[in-house]
């Protein structure tokens, strides 16, 4: 029986003939990114540098989860000033990095308040579910009570029965399901935890690959879910319409969202035309900081750091417990107006004409427009949530909190610039990139076979089918030079494999 070829040769004869010349890029490099401007967090700078301390993590890394979580705890009690009307205080954040990057190790330090609120919540609501439904059987009873007195022939006892049915009131309200977070939800799911739950949600997700993979933003949901999460960004009411429940209205929402992502899958999310054409990815702070792999050496950490995140763990549970402003609906928000100190409103404002300006024919956010346009109403973003996380009472945004928001608002609108390139590669391109880093950084040998490959090579590309594109980009690039059938390889004759261009002090 023949083997299968993982290479289909047609490859490289449709498109381009095989590269001769050496070598050749499969794509530009992306230039790394700024440091990380920490000390714009302000009353989060402590939390975030003791999360690095104990991780070793980007500290990019654990500025997201703290922003995301404060970000979620801040966002029910007002909605912050822009120079457009009043926004939430609700961030999305995206943050790309490799597996092994820590991002899960930050991400548990700074939502354990959250986990343990959460917690407390689930026993708390054991009992009042239990409590609820003794109400409830009790008030049926006495209604189907009502009802047949009221439908009797005794017209004094009807009467006295639909009096009793106009005081019985209404049926007992279920307690609020307590959890607070959603990892992996469809849009659908997503609305039906608002409508068993808290008017102030989480979407968080330390492996995202399966939310940006899966139902929800398939084919046939994307532009759903791009749209519904895009007005829950926006505050406003969403809307749902179906032929066999009717129509249902969710205003007074709040969403904070924090999806973490291997490069691979989050490059089809930043490469996806719905995604950019809708304005759905310039609603996201993203980052995608420079590795450590590899240095994290430094045997334990500072004293302080465990203090530190203690205080930041105990700070968040302090607001989670505050009681979230609603009306008689307590699954509506009603939010209060955090207006912009004056002095907070002109720096903004000169901020708004600094990147308007940028936008212009020729400029440096001339590619980015869709985020630029969004920077100032970010910086007031985050200018309310470190000025709500210090004092949930505070009266304004004050100069100093807009000028950190400015700063950070800044930082994540040049590193959309930076990485906007990535979102033109194509998912292919990605792969082969991701097999060529695999082969010369990883694999000892200076041949490999396909077989090989599949059986030690990186995850995404651990099966046949996904092989043959990699292959042939980089044949028709010049890394790969095909051998003869039948070359001895590591005691073997081969049918298929390949040579690897090493080539000296190339940058790979």
């Amino acid at each position: 029986m023949t083997a299968p070829s993982y290479f289909n040769p047609a490859f490289a004869a449709s498109a381009e003939p095989v590269n001769t010349e050496g070598p050749q890029p499969l794509m530009r490099e992306i230039p790394p990114g700024e440091a990380y401007p920490v000390e714009a967090l302000g009353p989060l700078r402590e939390a975030v540098e003791a999360v690095q301390d104990i991780t070793q993590a980007p500290v990019a890394i654990a500025a997201q989860s703290a922003l995301s979580v404060a970000s979620l705890a801040v966002q029910g009690f007002a909605d912050v000033q822009t120079l457009g009307g009043d926004a939430p205080c609700s961030l999305f954040c995206l943050t790309i990095a490799e597996s092994g990057e820590r991002k899960s190790s930050c991400d548990r330090l700074l939502m354990k308040g959250l986990r343990e609120h959460e917690r407390a919540g689930a026993a708390e609501y054991k009992n009042a579910f239990a409590e609820y439904e003794v109400a409830r059987e009790i008030w049926t009873q006495k209604r189907k009570r009502l009802m047949g007195e009221a439908a009797g022939s005794d017209k004094i006892k009807a009467t006295g029965a639909e009096a009793d049915l106009r005081a019985l009131g209404n049926e007992p309200r279920p307690p609020l399901y307590p959890r607070l977070t959603a990892q992996e939800p469809t849009f659908e799911g997503l609305l039906k935890l608002y409508q068993i739950g808290k008017p102030s949600l989480g979407l968080f997700s330390d492996e995202a690959g399966g939310f940006i993979g899966g139902h929800a933003m398939n084919s046939d949901n994307r532009l759903k879910t791009i749209a519904g999460l895009s007005q829950l960004w926006n505050g406003d009411t969403v809307d749902r319409m179906r032929s066999g429940d009717g129509a249902s209205e969710y205003p007074g929402r709040r969403l904070a969202m924090h999806l973490m992502a291997q490069p691979v899958a989050a490059r089809p999310l930043l490469a996806d035309p719905q995604a950019s054409g809708q304005g759905f990815l310039a609603r996201f702070l993203i980052t995608e900081p420079p590795s450590l792999i590899g240095t994290r050496l430094r045997r334990g950490h500072d004293a302080g750091s465990d203090a530190a995140v203690a205080a930041f763990t105990a700070r968040l549970r302090a607001i989670l417990e505050t009681p979230l402003p609603t009306g008689d609906n307590p699954q509506e928000l009603a939010p209060a107006r955090l207006p912009l100190s004056q002095a907070a409103k002109d720096r903004l404002w000169r901020f708004y004409e600094a990147i308007e300006r940028s936008q212009g024919a020729g400029q440096v956010m001339e590619q980015v427009r869709a985020y630029a346009s969004k920077a100032a109403e970010q910086a007031a973003r985050l200018g309310a949530v470190l000025t709500l996380w210090a004092n949930i009472e505070a009266p304004d945004v004050t100069d100093d909190a807009m000028r950190c928001g400015i700063i950070l608002a800044g930082f994540y609108l040049k590193e959309a610039r930076r990485l906007a390139e990535a979102g033109l590669v194509s998912e292919e391109t990605a792969k082969a990139e991701t097999l060529r880093k695999w082969l010369l950084e990883s694999w000892a040998h200076d041949d490999v076979t396909p077989r090989e490959i599949v059986q030690f090579g990186p995850n995404s590309l651990r099966d046949v089918k996904a092989l043959s594109g990699p292959l042939g980009a980089l044949l028709k690039n010049g890394w790969l030079i095909q051998l003869e059938p039948g070359t001895v390889i590591r005691g073997g004759a081969r049918r298929e494999a390949y040579r690897i261009a090493r080539v000296p002090n190339a940058d790979v």
